[in-house]
C-alpha cells in the first residue's frame, strides 16, 4: 500500500467519526425538540396554532367531556333539514376559550364557566400559564359561559378576581345593556364590579392592545363582539351549532336574543372571513375551536 494513502485514509476515518457524531448530536436535538413539540400538543383540551405573524393561539376546552347541542336548540330548522345531517344525537359543540401569546405577553379571550364546570385552570396549569401572567382579557360578550371564570371564591367565600394583573375589555354596547336592561344580571353585576378599576369600554371597530379589533357581531346579544387579529378571527357564539350553520347561516339557536340580527351578523362574518381566508375560532365550535 502506497505510504502516502495510510495518513489520507486516517484522515478521513476522522472525519468520518466527527460526522456522524454531529449526524447524531443534531438527530438527538431534533428529537427532544419534536418531543417538546408533542408534549405541548398532549396537553388534553388544547390545541395551539402558530399565527401569519409569528404570535400563538391556543384552543382551550373548558367544558368536561363531549358537548352536543340538542336538536330542540334549533328551533328555526325544519325536522328535514336537521336530520339531512344524520347527527340524531346533537350536533358536536364545545365551550371555549382562547389564549394569544404575543410578544412574551398573553391575551385571554374570553374567560369560560368558571364554578359552573370551567376547566380552564386546569388546562392553564398543565400548559405551564399562570393566571397571573395573562395582561389582557378580551370579552365577545357576558353570558355565564363567557365570564363566570373571571371569579372564585376565596377561603371565607367571597368573590375575588382569578386574573389579578389583567386589564379586562368589554363592548360598551354589550355592558351597558346587560347593567341596565337585561334582567337577571346580578352575576354580570357582581362581576363588572369586582374588576371596575380594570374595566375598559370599547366601541365597534376600535383597535385595541395589540392591534385587536373588535367588530359588530350583535343578535346573539346587544353587543356581542367578534375580534380579529392577524389572520385569526374570534367569532364567540356566532355558530352553536356549525354543522348546521356553516351552510346555513339563516338559522339561529335559542340562545341568540335577536334572531334577525344574529343570522344577519353570521353571514356577513362568515363571508368575511371567507374573503379575507382567515381562521375562525369559536366558543362552541366543535373540538379543536378551530374552523377555516
Amino acid at each position: 500500500m502506497n505510504k502516502l494513502f495510510i495518513p489520507f485514509f486516517s484522515l478521513l476515518l476522522v472525519f468520518a467519526i466527527a460526522a456522524c457524531g454531529d449526524a447524531k448530536t443534531a438527530k438527538e436535538t431534533a428529537t427532544a425538540e419534536t418531543a417538546g413539540t408533542e408534549t405541548a400538543a398532549q396537553v388534553e383540551g388544547t390545541k395551539t396554532i402558530t399565527l401569519s405573524n409569528g404570535a400563538s393561539v391556543t384552543w382551550i376546552q373548558d367544558n368536561e367531556g363531549e358537548k352536543l347541542n340538542p336538536r330542540s336548540l334549533f328551533s328555526d330548522a325544519s325536522d328535514s333539514l336537521f336530520e339531512s345531517l344524520n347527527l340524531p344525537d346533537g350536533i358536536p359543540s364545545s365551550v371555549s376559550t382562547f389564549l394569544v401569546k404575543v410578544d412574551g405577553k398573553y391575551i385571554l379571550f374570553d374567560a369560560g364557566l368558571g364554578a359552573f364546570g370551567g376547566q380552564l385552570m386546569n388546562r392553564l396549569a398543565a400548559l405551564g400559564v399562570n393566571p397571573d401572567s395573562i395582561g389582557l382579557v378580551y370579552l365577545t360578550h357576558f353570558h355565564v359561559d363567557h365570564i363566570a371564570g373571571l371569579v372564585a371564591k376565596d377561603d371565607a367565600g367571597n368573590d375575588t378576581k382569578v386574573f389579578k394583573n389583567a386589564s379586562v375589555y368589554a363592548g360598551k354596547v354589550e355592558y351597558d345593556a346587560w347593567m341596565n336592561d337585561i334582567p337577571k344580571n346580578d352575576l354580570q353585576k357582581n362581576i363588572m364590579a369586582l374588576y371596575k378599576d380594570s374595566l375598559h369600554l370599547f366601541a365597534f371597530g376600535d383597535t385595541l392592545p395589540h392591534g385587536v379589533v373588535a367588530m359588530d357581531a350583535v343578535g346573539h346579544t346587544p353587543g356581542h363582539t367578534a375580534f380579529q387579529f392577524a389572520n385569526l378571527l374570534i367569532v364567540g357564539d356566532l355558530m352553536h351549532g356549525y354543522a348546521l350553520q356553516k351552510d346555513h347561516p339563516e338559522i339561529n339557536s335559542n340562545y341568540d336574543m335577536d334572531k334577525p340580527k344574529s343570522a344577519e351578523s353570521r353571514k356577513r362574518i362568515l363571508q368575511y372571513a371567507r374573503d379575507n381566508k382567515l381562521l375562525m375560532a369559536g366558543m362552541h365550535l366543535p373540538p379543536p375551536g378551530f374552523v377555516e
